[in-house]
C-alpha cells in the first residue's frame, strides 16, 4: 500500500521538526519521575522531615532552605506513584512547589498572581506528571505500571481521572475505581456513559453496547488488560437486532465492580493496534501491586424494581496480598436481577392493498379509493401486527479475575490476568395482536377481514383503524441463553539496560454464546377490534375478551429454535523501547494477531392450524406486567401435551446462518515518543508508522447455479497508518493537543459472510447476503483540544474532531421477486407464492463519509463556595456531531445520519462529598439516532431522544462502614423506536421501570 501523500508531508514534518527543532539541552530529564513508581508511607509531619523521607525513598537529592520549609506541614502521602506525583501531593497544602530535574528536586517559593514566571517553569510540574514522557518507557498512552488507583472516594478518584487524562499525549477519558464502584452503573455500559462522546444503548433497563464520537459499536475497539475482546449477547426483542452475531461488544456481560480503571483513547498511535476508527475503550483489571498490603473488600446491595416487585441480590468481593515480590488477588461480582419492558409494538410497517369486499361502507369514497385501488408509491402504510407485549427477563452476571504479580523492582513487572464472566438471560416473552391467518399481517387484505374506521396521516399511515372478522394470535416464548467468557493474559515488561526496555503480551480469549427458545401460538378466529398509535400511549380495543379460554382459542403452530455463537482471538506482541537521550525515546515493535468467529441457528417449526383431532393445550394469563391481561398457552404444557420431537440436528440450521471467519493479522511498527520544551513552551507528542496485513477466511453457503453450495472464499487486505500526536503544555494549568492519524475498522462479521441469510414469512420476508471481498471502512482523522486544569479541583476542555471515511460499507436493499433470487422454491413456506416479493438486502463498498463534531467536557469542586455548600461539586460533557452517508433503495441514492450518530449527547453529574456522607445525582441525554437501513420502502429506524435520571447517597457508619441507596431510570423513561425518517411509523412503545438498590460496603 502507498501511503497517502498528505501524511507523508506529515511524517516528513514530524521527522524535521524532531530532528531540527528539538534541543535536548532543553529537554527536561524525566526519567525517574516518570518510569518508575515508589511505595510511600508518610504521615503528616512538618515538611522538612517529609522531604528527607521522600528523598530515601526515591534516591533524589533535595535542594532547599531551612527558612524556605519554615513552619510548613506535609499532606498525608499513601500508595504507590511516581516521584513526581508524591512530590506534588506532598507539597499541595504548602505555599511552595517542588520541580525535579535530573536526579535533583528544587523548591522554590509559589509564585502568586501577578508576577511573570516562565512558560517552562509553569509547564515543568505537569510534564514530570506525565505517565506517557518519552522517558517513561510505558507501551501506551495509559499503562497499568503509570497509573496510581489509590483512592478515597468519589473526588479523589475525579482528581485521579482527571491528572490520568492532562498527562496524555494523545487524546483520551479515564475512570478509575471509586468513580466506576461508586455510582449506580449496573454494567460497564452504564459507566462509561459518563465520559464525553460516549451514547449507550439500552434493553430491558440496562446499557448494552456504546457509541462513540458518533460512530456505532462495530467502530470501537474493546481491550481487555492490553488485548482485544469481543463478547456477544441477545436483546428480547427483534427489532433490536436479538442475537448480536457482529463486532459489537457487549458490555453488559461484567459488572463495573471488576474493573478499577477503564481508558477511552480517543486519538491514535501507532503503538496502537489498529482498529476502531471511533476510538478503543481499555479495561483494566485490578493488580496486587495496586495495593500496600493485604486488602479485603466486601460489598452486598438488593435491588427491586418497581415492575417485577422482586428483591434480588448483588455482591462484591476483593482480596489482594504481596509477599516480598509476589502478589496474587481475587475478585468476584454476582449480581441477580429480574427485569421487565413492555407496552405497544408495531410489526413491520409496508404497503397494502384492499379488496373491494374487504373496506366497510362507513368509510368515504376517497378513502376507499386509495385503500383499493392505488398502486405504487400512493398505496396505504398499514403495521402487519398491532400487539401488546411483554419481555421478561430473569438475569443472572458473575465475574471472577484473579491476577498474579511478580514485581522484584521497578524496572521488572509480570503480571498473569484471568478472567471468567458469565451472564444468563431467562425470559418469557409474550405478545398478543392481529396476526392470524385472515389478520393485517399481509401484502393485499383478501380474506374475512372488513376494515370499517381507518385514519390516515399526511404520509398514507394508518395510525388508527377498526376491524371486523380477524384472527387474532397470542404469543408465548419461554427462552435461555449464555454468554461465557474467557481470558487469560500474561503482560510483562523489563529493563535490559538503563536505557533499554524490552515489554510483550501474549493472550488467549474465549467468548461463547447458547441460546434457545421453545414458542407457542395460540389463535382465535373473526373477532373485531380496533387500534390508535396516533397517540403517546398507544392502545388497541378488543370486541371480545381476551382473557377467556372458552373465546376459541386453539394452538395454531410451535417452533424451536437454538443458536450458537463463538468467538476466540490469539495475541502477541513485543516491542522494544531504547531511551535515545534525555526525552526521547524510539519504539519498534510487532504483533500477530488471530480472530475466529463461527456460528449457526437451527429450527423446527409445527404447523397445527386446521389439523383436526389436535387437543386443547394449557393456557394461563400473561403472569407479569402488561398495559392489559391476555391469554397465552403454558409453553410447557402445550409441549408436553403435544409432545413434537425437538430434538435439533444439522439438518435443521437456517440457510445461510452457518459460516465461519477466520483473520490473521501480522503488523509492525515504529514510534519516536519525546518530551522537552521548545521556546519555553513544555512539548510532549510521538509520532509513527504502523503496517499491517489481514488474510481472511470466509466459509459459508452460496449460491451456485440456482443451489445453494457450501463456498470457501479468502481475501487480504494490508495498509500504512501514520499517527501523530502532540501536546503543548502552554503553561502549567492550560494543554492543547492535536493529533491526526490514518486507521481502519473491519467489515462487520455478516457483510464478510460467504452465505445469505433468509427470513420468509407469510407477507414474503427478507434475505440478507454477504459480501466477502468488502474493503475495511479506512478513515482519515484530526483532533485537537485546548484543557484548563484548575489544579486538582477541576479542568475545562474544549476539542473538535473530524473523520473522514474513504470507504464507508453501506447496504443496497431491493424489492424483487423471490424467484429471481436463484434460491430454492423449497425454502418457502406454505402457501408462499414463487413471486411473492422479497427485499434482498447486500453490503456494498458505497461512497465515503464523513463526521465531525464538538466536545466539551469539564468538572468543578465548588470549594470557594462558604459553609457547607463548599462539598458541591459538578461534572458534565456535551457533544454535538454530524455526519451522513448514502443509503441505497433500489438503486436510489439516500443520505441518512450515520448508524447509531446522535447529533446532540450529554451527562450532567452533580455531587455532594463529605468524609462521613454525599448525595450525587446524575442526568444522561442522548439524541435521535439510526439503527437500521429500513425495509419494505421504510427510509431507516430510529430512536427519538431519551433523558435518563440515576441517582445514589452514601453514608459511612463508621471508617470501615459504608452504607449505600441507589435510584436508576428515576423518571421511567418511555422506550421508542419507529420506521422511516420523515414518516415515522411508531414500532414499539414501552417503559422498563424504576429500580432501587441499597446496601453495604467493609473494608477491612
Amino acid at each position: 500500500m502507498i501511503v497517502p501523500r498528505h501524511f507523508t508531508h506529515l511524517l516528513l514534518c514530524s521527522v524535521a521538526f524532531c530532528n531540527v527543532a528539538w534541543d535536548p539541552a532543553l529537554a527536561q530529564a524525566t526519567t525517574l519521575a516518570s518510569a518508575r513508581q515508589f511505595d510511600f508511607d508518610l504521615p503528616a509531619q512538618p515538611l522538612g522531615s517529609a522531604l528527607l523521607q521522600f528523598s530515601r525513598v526515591t534516591g533524589l537529592q533535595v535542594a532547599t532552605s531551612p527558612d524556605l520549609l519554615n513552619g510548613m506541614r506535609s499532606t498525608p502521602l499513601r500508595g504507590r506513584m511516581t516521584a513526581a506525583q508524591a512530590l506534588r501531593r506532598l507539597m499541595s497544602g504548602s505555599s511552595i512547589d517542588g520541580r525535579i530535574v535530573g536526579d535533583t528536586v528544587t523548591v522554590t517559593r509559589r509564585r502568586v498572581a501577578g508576577k511573570p514566571v516562565s512558560r517552562a517553569t509553569q509547564a515543568a510540574s505537569s510534564r514530570t506528571a506525565d505517565p506517557t514522557a518519552a522517558g517513561a518507557l510505558q507501551n501506551d498512552d495509559l499503562t497499568p505500571a503509570a497509573t496510581e488507583i489509590v483512592v478515597t472516594g468519589f473526588r479523589e478518584s475525579l482528581a485521579k481521572a482527571q491528572e490520568l487524562k492532562k498527562a496524555a499525549t494523545g487524546t483520551s477519558d479515564v475512570i478509575v475505581a471509586q468513580d466506576i464502584a461508586a455510582f449506580p452503573d449496573q454494567n460497564l455500559a452504564e459507566a462509561l456513559q459518563r465520559i464525553a462522546g460516549v451514547a449507550i444503548t439500552r434493553d430491558s433497563g440496562e446499557g448494552r453496547q456504546i457509541s462513540l464520537r458518533g460512530l456505532g459499536p462495530e467502530f470501537t475497539r474493546t481491550q481487555l488488560n492490553g488485548m482485544e475482546v469481543l463478547t456477544n449477547t441477545a436483546s428480547g426483542l427483534d427489532s433490536r437486532g436479538a442475537i448480536s452475531r457482529s463486532r459489537s461488544f457487549d458490555y453488559s456481560v461484567f459488572a463495573s465492580e471488576l474493573f478499577n480503571q477503564v481508558t477511552v483513547q480517543k486519538s491514535f498511535a501507532a503503538e496502537q493496534d489498529e482498529g476502531g476508527i471511533g476510538g478503543t475503550i481499555g479495561l483494566r483489571t485490578a493488580k496486587p501491586f495496586d495495593y500496600a498490603g493485604l486488602t479485603a473488600v466486601v460489598s452486598a446491595k438488593g435491588q427491586v424494581n418497581e415492575h417485577t416487585k422482586t428483591l434480588t441480590p448483588r455482591a462484591v468481593g476483593l482480596i489482594s496480598n504481596r509477599w516480598g515480590d509476589f502478589g496474587a488477588l481475587l475478585s468476584v461480582a454476582y449480581s441477580s436481577a429480574d427485569t421487565i419492558e413492555y407496552g405497544f409494538r408495531n410489526i413491520n410497517w409496508s404497503q397494502i392493498n384492499f379488496g373491494a369486499a374487504n373496506v366497510g361502507p362507513n368509510i368515504s369514497a376517497e378513502i376507499r379509493d386509495k385503500l383499493v385501488n392505488a398502486s405504487g408509491a400512493d398505496r396505504v402504510w398499514s403495521s402487519r401486527q398491532q400487539t401488546y407485549a411483554t419481555w421478561f427477563a430473569k438475569r443472572e452476571r458473575l465475574g471472577i479475575t484473579g491476577a498474579l504479580q511478580y514485581h522484584p523492582d521497578d524496572r521488572t513487572d509480570v503480571t498473569l490476568d484471568i478472567l471468567y464472566g458469565k451472564l444468563t438471560n431467562d425470559r418469557h416473552n409474550t405478545a398478543i395482536g392481529s396476526g392470524g391467518t385472515n389478520g393485517v399481517a399481509a401484502n393485499d387484505i383478501r380474506g374475512t377481514q372488513v376494515i370499517t374506521d381507518v385514519t390516515l396521516d399526511r404520509y398514507n399511515s394508518i395510525v388508527a383503524a377498526s376491524f371486523d372478522n380477524v384472527d387474532f394470535r397470542s404469543e408465548s416464548r419461554l427462552s435461555e441463553d449464555a454468554t461465557e467468557f474467557w481470558q487469560v493474559v500474561l503482560n510483562g515488561r523489563t529493563d535490559l539496560t538503563d536505557n533499554v526496555q524490552l515489554s510483550g503480551l501474549a493472550g488467549w480469549s474465549k467468548s461463547n454464546f447458547n441460546g434457545s427458545y421453545d414458542q407457542t401460538w395460540l389463535e382465535t378466529v373473526g373477532k373485531s377490534f380496533s387500534f390508535d398509535v396516533n397517540i403517546d400511549k398507544p392502545r388497541t380495543m378488543y370486541g371480545f375478551d381476551i382473557t377467556d379460554p372458552a373465546t376459541g382459542w386453539d394452538v395454531q403452530r410451535m417452533e424451536t429454535r437454538a443458536d450458537r455463537i463463538q468467538s476466540e482471538f490469539y495475541n502477541a506482541e513485543g516491542q522494544l523501547a531504547w531511551r535515545v537521550g534525555e526525552g526521547a525515546t524510539l519504539k519498534l515493535g510487532g504483533s500477530f494477531k488471530q480472530f475466529e468467529n463461527s456460528a449457526w441457528q437451527r429450527r423446527l417449526t409445527f404447523v397445527y392450524e386446521d389439523l383436526p383431532g389436535v387437543p386443547q393445550v394449557p393456557t394461563m394469563l400473561v403472569p407479569r406486567s402488561s398495559i392489559v391481561p391476555y391469554l397465552i398457552a403454558d409453553v410447557r404444557g402445550a409441549y408436553a401435551t403435544l409432545n413434537p420431537d425437538t430434538r435439533l440436528d444439522a439438518g435443521d440450521t437456517i440457510a445461510g446462518s452457518d459460516f465461519s471467519i477466520r483473520e490473521r493479522t501480522y503488523s509492525g511498527f515504529g514510534q519516536f515518543d519525546m518530551a522537552g520544551e521548545i521556546a519555553g513552551i513544555g512539548v510532549r507528542a510521538n509520532v509513527g508508522l504502523r503496517y499491517f496485513r489481514t488474510t481472511l477466511t470466509s466459509k459459508g453457503t452460496a449460491i451456485t447455479g440456482g443451489t445453494l453450495t457450501p463456498v470457501t472464499v479468502e481475501n487480504s487486505y494490508d495498509d500504512f497508518l501514520p499517527a501523530l500526536n502532540v501536546a503543548f503544555d502552554l503553561d502549567r494549568s492550560l494543554v492543547f493537543r492535536v493529533g491526526a492519524a490514518r486507521n481502519i475498522s473491519r467489515a462487520g462479521l455478516g457483510d464478510m459472510r460467504a452465505a445469505a441469510t433468509l427470513n420468509l414469512a407469510a407477507f414474503g420476508g427478507t434475505i440478507s447476503a454477504g459480501n466477502p471481498f468488502l474493503t475495511p471502512f479506512r478513515a482519515d482523522s484530526i483532533d485537537a483540544s485546548l484543557e484548563y486544569y484548575d489544579g486538582e479541583r477541576g479542568f475545562l476542555a474544549i476539542g473538535a474532531f473530524y473523520k473522514n471515511m474513504d470507504s464507508f460499507i453501506t447496504t443496497e436493499t431491493t424489492p424483487v421477486p423471490y424467484n429471481s433470487t436463484g434460491y430454492p422454491l423449497s425454502l418457502l413456506t406454505d402457501g408462499q407464492a414463487p413471486d411473492v416479493l422479497i427485499n434482498f438486502t447486500r453490503p456494498v463498498n458505497g461512497p465515503g463519509a464523513s463526521i465531525k463534531g464538538i466536545e466539551i467536557a469539564g468538572k468543578r469542586d465548588f470549594d470557594f463556595l462558604p459553609g457547607p455548600l463548599r462539598h458541591l461539586g459538578a461534572l458534565g460533557n456535551l457533544t454535538i456531531a454530524d455526519g451522513s452517508s448514502d443509503v441505497l433503495y433500489s438503486g436510489r441514492p439516500v443520505d441518512l445520519p450515520l448508524p447509531n450518530l446522535s447529533k446532540f449527547s450529554a451527562n450532567a453529574t452533580l455531587y455532594f462529598e463529605t468524609e462521613r456522607w454525599g448525595v450525587r445525582g446524575s442526568a444522561a441525554i442522548r439524541g435521535k439516532y439510526r439503527v437500521g437501513t429500513g425495509g419494505n420502502g421504510n427510509i431507516g429506524e430510529f430512536f427519538p431522544s431519551t433523558q435518563n435520571y440515576d441517582a445514589s447517597a452514601y453514608f459511612n457508619l463508621t471508617p470501615r462502614l459504608k452504607l449505600t441507596v441507589e435510584a436508576i431510570n428515576i423518571t421511567d423513561q418511555q422506550i421508542v423506536q419507529y420506521a422511516d425518517r420523515d414518516a415515522q411509523r411508531l414500532m414499539t412503545n414501552t417503559v422498563s421501570g424504576r429500580t432501587i438498590l441499597f446496601g453495604a460496603t467493609m473494608r477491612f
